[in-house]
């Protein structure tokens, strides 16, 4: 055992005093009694006249020595020295990510990780200091170095859980920058290791200390979330929802649909482990409004038992298309429901009257302010162009995209592509060794895909897949569908919502919070807001106009709550959880506790006696 304060030893003189308070005899009031027959056993001690008297076996004495060597010991700040290596700058990583409110851990993961970085803190030596960060959606600096115990304390205490992933890779990425000039700095990360972000993370030599916490997987999520129109009725919107079932037995679940409040309809479900099962429901929608979807079963990370989603409701989309004859594009249009499409040989100067644009190798004289389909066109300024390139071979394309669901490019052939290098605002989806063949991404506030590649040149109108890509399109380069996925934002992601040009400011209401009002910067038309870290439903207003968004919590790597033995970072690094190094002990909480219970007890003993 050693001591923090071992100066405190001095006050162990005031033990020798109390003794000397016992020796002292007490001064007696002479009364005048009629008779001293019943004062017999007390007239030794009146009789006496010396100042002091010998030490008597006295039970009190013994336990205000006790206390007051509880009390000295206290003082002294005793600690039990860890196994840790000694290093002048720790920077304490807190994980602050859903999946750290699982209760398999009491009171739940984060409450318990914060209680070791607290013992870490209590451990801290003179010379050392530390650095607290919070890793969620996003990373914050809760307290830069220091060696002030109460202000790492009171950093700790005012960090918070959030409902969104943990990026850890920014984190760590940070405290990297931090200790870069420290030769002996470490690095803790208190999680429970499901954690993201860390792919691209190669720094093998990284002094990582990784303190797990949590015990076990027992979650049942909803893992996806979504609404359309139901193809076989335009009156009515579908919602598919999946849930996943996470434990280790078979789990016997109602999922439940309710429409702004109201309870729509619920399924029975059962699910086997480790597997997900899907829900579809078709309801009649009247307005535009929120869907939310639940299930019942018990589970040890309640943040992902629901999820909401703004449904608004659908509206022919204009598209006008700009072509010399290309039936086979024509016809994959019409195809689509609820288009109204107008078909001209020449771009008109004004398209605002349009929702979609698709301009089929025609250059417009002014190019169209809204979203557009572009085939082998393109503005001036989107590409670095090269050599056409003949023959281009289809190498690869992204059917995670939303432009690619169901979409198979297997021998589709090109006569001829443009060449052009990949541009930062875009996203290849098909590529060819020499180039990109398809395009897509938002330049500026326009939403663009870009073909490559003349229609009439390849064999892909002639393919299953054409049609599909096409309906893919119309959808997704909806002004609506842009609309939808503004309002259904993932927790942690910025709320961007448009507002009309003038506008100064606007009020955000959070959940269960009242509105906040935020300022809008002179010029912009548009509104971002960055709190976002719980889920549920958000309020924006400006004006009269009210508009709802819903932040969600749905993350696959946030659901599966397994605690990690090691986090994976980069390909070959990472990190094993290890209990091996811990912060020094302090123990002078538990004198001060015994001495409180001794002066209880002390208390209680002399009011016995003199009762």
């Amino acid at each position: 055992m050693n001591f923090l304060a071992p100066w405190a030893a001095w006050f162990a003189a005031t033990i020798p005093v109390v003794v000397i308070f016992y020796l002292l005899k007490r001064r007696r009031v002479v009364l005048r009694v009629p008779s001293t027959v019943l004062w017999q056993k007390y007239l030794a001690e009146t009789q006496a006249s010396a100042p002091f008297q010998k030490l008597r076996k006295n039970w009190l004495l013994f336990l205000q020595i006790l206390l007051l060597a509880l009390a000295v010991f206290g003082l002294a700040r005793p600690f039990f020295a860890g196994e840790q290596t000694p290093s002048s700058l720790r920077v304490l990583i807190l994980d602050a990510s859903a999946s750290m409110q699982s209760t398999d851990v009491a009171p739940s993961r984060f409450e318990a990780a914060r209680s070791e970085a607290l013992r870490w803190v209590d451990g801290l030596k003179p010379g050392q200091s530390m650095v607290v960060l919070q890793a969620g959606p996003r990373t914050e600096v809760r307290q830069s170095a220091t060696s002030d115990r109460q202000a790492l304390r009171r950093a700790l205490q005012a960090a918070a859980v959030t409902d969104g992933p943990a990026r850890a890779g920014e984190a760590l990425k940070m405290a990297e920058s931090l200790i870069r000039d420290v030769a002996d700095a470490e690095i803790h990360l208190f999680s429970d290791g499901a954690i993201s972000g860390l792919e691209a993370f190669e720094n093998h030599n990284l002094p990582l200390v990784f303190h797990r916490v949590g015990e076990r997987r027992n979650n049942v999520a909803i893992a996806s979330l979504d609404v359309r129109a139901n193809p076989e009725n335009a009156n009515q919107r579908a919602v598919f929802t999946s849930v996943a079932n996470l434990t280790a037995a078979a789990v016997e679940t109602t999922v439940e649909l309710s429409f702004a409040g109201d309870l729509l309809d619920a399924r029975p479900l059962t699910i086997a482990p480790g597997e997900t099962e899907s829900v579809v429901f078709v309801v009649s929608q009247q307005a535009d409004g929120v869907f939310t979807v639940r299930h019942t079963a018990a589970d040890d990370l309640p943040v992902d038992n629901q999820s909401s989603v703004v449904s608004l409701l659908p509206r022919p989309v204009k598209v006008l298309l700009v072509s010399r004859g290309n039936r086979f594009l024509e016809k994959a249009i019409r195809s689509v429901g609820s288009v109204d499409l107008s078909v001209t040989g020449e771009a008109p100067l004004d398209t605002a009257g349009w929702d979609v644009v698709v301009l089929d190798d025609v250059s417009p004289t002014v190019w169209p302010k809204g979203n557009v389909l572009a085939v082998r066109v393109a503005e001036p300024g989107w590409f670095e162009m090269t050599e056409a390139v003949s023959a281009p071979p289809v190498v690869d394309w992204k059917s995670a995209h939303p432009l690619l669901r169901y979409v198979n490019l297997d021998n589709v052939q090109v006569a001829e592509a443009s060449g052009i290098k990949a541009p930062r605002w875009g996203t290849v989806l098909v590529e060819a060794p020499q180039t990109p063949l398809v395009v897509a991404g938002e330049a500026g506030r326009q939403r663009v895909i870009w073909i490559g590649f003349d229609l009439l040149a390849s064999n892909w109108p002639l393919r299953v897949s054409f049609p599909m890509f096409i309906a893919n399109a119309m959808e997704w380069l909806n002004p609506a569908t842009t609309t939808a996925e503004r309002l259904n934002v993932r927790a942690g992601e910025p709320i961007r919502i448009e507002v009309p040009d003038g506008t100064t400011s606007a009020e955000v209401q959070p959940p269960g919070e009242g509105w906040r009002t935020l300022p809008i910067d002179a010029g912009s038309t548009e509104l971002v807001f960055g709190g976002t870290d719980r889920q549920g439903g958000y309020g924006v207003r400006w004006g009269t106009n009210v508009t709802s968004v819903v932040v969600r919590a749905l993350d696959v790597q946030e659901s599966d709550s397994t605690p990690r033995q090691e986090i994976q970072m980069g390909r070959y690094g990472g990190a094993v959880a290890t209990t091996m190094r811990s912060a020094n002990l302090e123990i002078w909480r538990w004198f001060a506790g015994v001495a409180l219970a001794v002066l209880l007890f002390e208390w209680w003993f002399y009011h016995r006696r003199t009762a």
